[in-house]
């Protein structure tokens, strides 16, 4: 159970933080540039929300209202870096059926639409919109947590990089199937311009 009394502590003015091991690391740090745009992913994914609370998306808004606390579970897993060291408590760690969920959710949705044949552009309704940039943000997380697994020294769980791969999918495939419920898809038209 976390406790929140205080909200600021002053422990971070010196440019400190506490990973969940409590370790002090830089708040330049690649881990927390890593579960900071995790963080980043789950306010545009609220922002989302705001317009599949109703209607034909009741459906996924109870998804995304799952994958909310699930991105909660994924920045703790990498608050504690996996060291092999005994811990006092069990620290949490994403599992496959959390991205497995995920799969099967993509198949669900997916389902429903018609094939691509083209690229589609970040438009559309409101809801698909702001799913679209919780997806870049979510692959820039995952292009982070990445990069942070390739340092030595750190540590980062299979599952952390499975679940936020999977996700940035479900992000796609959800923003098309808002859009097939009102606008359509809106299709890149090569060179359209020229």
């Amino acid at each position: 159970m976390v406790a929140l009394n205080r909200i600021y502590t002053r422990t971070g003015d010196k440019g400190e933080t506490a990973l969940g091991s409590g370790a002090r690391v830089s708040k330049a740090h690649l881990r927390i540039h890593a579960y900071g745009t995790v963080d980043e992913t789950n306010s545009v994914i609220g922002v989302a929300r705001l317009h599949t609370s109703t209607g034909p998306f009741i459906k996924l808004d109870l998804m995304l209202a799952r994958i909310q606390n699930e991105l909660f579970d994924l920045g703790a897993d990498l608050c504690v870096p996996d060291t092999g060291e005994k811990l006092d408590y069990e620290p949490l760690r994403i599992l496959p059926r959390q991205y497995e969920r995920l799969e099967q959710e993509i198949d669900d949705l997916n389902a429903e639409l018609a094939p691509l044949r083209s690229f589609v552009l970040p438009a559309g309704q409101a809801a698909a919109s702001h799913l679209h940039v919780a997806r870049t943000v979510c692959r820039r997380a995952e292009r982070l947590i990445v990069e942070l697994q390739s340092q030595n020294n750190e540590h980062v769980s299979e599952g952390a990089i499975a679940y936020i791969n999977r996700l940035s999918d479900f992000l796609f495939v959800a923003s098309r199937w808002v859009n097939a419920k009102t606008t359509g898809d809106v299709l890149w038209v090569p060179g359209q311009t020229r």
